[in-house]
């Protein structure tokens, strides 16, 4: 067998180089001819042709170079990249898999997202659940959490506007505290007593003060989460029994379906242009129970038949339930034990806030955020693999 340089096959680089460059969607046969390198200098010469080569790539380097400091410029470029994460869940490659081109731009914004108010971080979910699954899948390290934290590279009148009102916001909630627990009528010389105090531990040299303040950014993602977390939802398992076309909308089907409560539940269901009433009959399907009822063209809707969707909406399906689940059971995800709320609550827009988290992953199985919906007979699926769910 033919060597090259450190007595390493031949063959063995030349094969090294055919997979590198087809992973990399280059021609192999540029990279032949310098086959007597040793196999690092081969692996850096491939990778940095093709991220010189690679349009998507070096799309979002220039977005991160350029990316503005300007509150109000920086907030129109994170719309615009809400906007583009519509359709996708990562930024290069089409698939779920995160690119060095996502950690490049998450690095870049997210200092400049936690500092936005929750007023505009609300405006801006796609992303928001993007940001929220690049951190699950990569570790930044300490020096980053630190870097964020400090808020260094903040806009400083943005950070400035934010850490006035957590300032503010500390400042009530200490004297609010200090009247309620003040005996005897002193609750009026409280503000004074706490502002004598602070300045006595800061004498002091103790760290009190520094520790209460980490307390007030700690709750933001907490509720935050709970804003978002697949847990408020009631999603069960539901046996369609009759499915009919809506009187008076062609787009529509009118749905009755069996959660196990004694009688069917009537929803409406945007799946006329998809599925016939015969294909829907006698299937089971994962339907949120504790939506608001309302009408939909006249006909009350009493909840959502849960469904998977190509990025141009042409290709819609009710989620595959696996054969042998029960209608009426529990849609369960695993981290995501919370109490279901009672009734959806419209104007705060949850379901709007979680559905940009429900997608189906490289295999077709439907997940909240990579998790599985589980049923009792396994994972909920459709045919329509990396598919939004709504």
């Amino acid at each position: 067998m033919a060597s090259a340089n450190g007595g390493v096959p031949l063959e063995r680089k030349q094969a090294i180089v055919s997979a590198l460059c087809k992973s990399r969607s280059l021609d192999a046969t540029k990279f032949l001819d310098d086959a007597g390198s040793d196999i690092k200098s081969l692996s850096v010469n491939i990778m940095k042709t093709a991220y010189e080569n690679n349009e998507e790539f070096n799309k979002w380097v220039a977005f991160a170079e350029k990316f503005p400091s300007d509150s109000e410029a920086c907030l129109k470029s994170l719309s615009q990249l809400n906007e583009y994460l519509t359709d996708y869940s990562v930024l290069v490659g089409g698939g779920s898999k995160p690119s060095d081109a996502d950690i490049i731009v998450f690095s870049t914004v997210h200092p400049y997202l936690v500092s936005l108010p929750n007023t505009d971080r609300n405006k801006l979910p796609h992303l928001l659940r993007w940001v929220d699954y690049i951190q699950s899948t990569h570790d930044f390290g300490e020096l980053f959490e630190r870097i964020v934290l400090e808020k260094a590279p903040f806009d400083p009148p943005l950070a400035k506007q934010t850490a006035k009102v957590d300032a503010e916001s500390s400042t009530k909630k200490a004297e609010s505290s200090a009247k309620k627990a003040a005996p005897n009528g002193k609750a009026a010389n409280s503000g004074a007593d706490s502002e004598k105090k602070t300045d006595s531990k800061q004498a002091s040299g103790k760290p009190e003060a520094a520790t209460e303040k980490k307390k007030v950014p700690e709750k933001v993602p907490d509720d935050k989460e709970k804003e978002l977390s697949v847990s408020l939802l009631k999603i069960q398992v539901g046996l369609i029994r009759k499915a009919s076309k809506h009187p008076s909308a062609d787009s529509l089907l009118v749905e009755e379906i069996d959660v196990g409560e004694g009688k069917c539940r009537q929803v409406v269901s945007g799946l006329a242009k998809f599925c016939s009433p015969e294909e829907l009959t006698n299937r089971l399907v994962a339907l949120i129970t504790n939506v608001k009822p309302g009408k939909l063209r006249d006909v009350v809707s009493e909840g959502l038949v849960l469904c998977a969707s190509n990025a141009d909406h042409t290709v819609v399906e009710p989620l595959i339930v696996p054969e042998g689940a029960k209608f009426g059971e529990i849609i369960t995800f695993a981290g995501h034990e919370g109490k279901p709320e009672d009734v959806l609550n419209p104007k705060k827009k949850q379901l709007d806030k979680i559905t940009p988290n429900l997608f189906t992953d490289d295999k077709g199985v439907a997940t909240f955020k990579g998790v599985p919906f589980m049923s009792s007979a396994g994972p909920c699926t459709s045919t329509i693999p990396n598919a939004g769910i709504k």
